[in-house]
């Protein structure tokens, strides 16, 4: 068994070592205060004026005109979509009411009236279909153009000449006797 003695050392034993864990604790404590002090005593701080920049180029003005070309060239860019999409979107109404059966008939019925009337003109001017003295002028106006030809039969030519509406006149020579085939 323990001595009674032994006891009182383990004792001592437990306070000396309580005793050495304070103050390595209190060592720590003093070692870290002293190496703060050491750093602050031996640098200097520097400071200067806390400035507020905006990083938005509206407000500070620092790359302002590359800012302004880029949202310009934005809206540009979104103003000619719509035009661009507003226009196909004309086009294709355009597309669709012009491939109508109605539309094809009308224009179709059209077409054929023109080849009937440049038929008749062609037979007045070459004389085809005439009896007795054909005639040697015509006019006819056709959609605000005017369409006038002349057979001179001595140099055997008939020359065309179409006015449009602007004013802008267009003129063919035509030979009589160079179409046999």
């Amino acid at each position: 068994m323990d001595r009674p003695n032994d006891t009182l050392r383990h004792i001592v034993c437990l306070h000396y070592l309580f005793y050495i864990n304070i103050s390595m604790k209190a060592l720590k404590i003093v070692v870290l205060v002293g190496i703060f002090s050491y750093v602050l005593a031996t640098s200097t701080s520097t400071a200067s004026e806390i400035v507020h920049e905006f990083s938005n180029p509206s407000f500070s003005g620092s790359g302002y005109s590359s800012h302004v070309l880029s949202i310009e060239q934005l809206q540009h860019n979104r103003s000619k979509d719509v035009k661009d999409e507003a226009k196909s979107a004309a086009a294709a109404a355009t597309r669709a009411e012009n491939n109508t059966t109605i539309a094809k008939f009308i224009k179709n019925v059209e077409s054929r009236i023109y080849a009937n009337l440049s038929k008749q003109l062609v037979d007045n001017m070459f004389g085809e279909s005439c009896t007795g003295t054909c005639p040697t002028s015509g006019t006819a106006e056709v959609e605000g153009s005017t369409i006038y030809w002349v057979k001179d039969t001595s140099t055997e030519i008939i020359t065309l000449t179409i006015t449009d509406p602007n004013g802008n006149v267009t003129t063919m020579s035509v030979p009589l006797g160079d179409f046999n085939f």
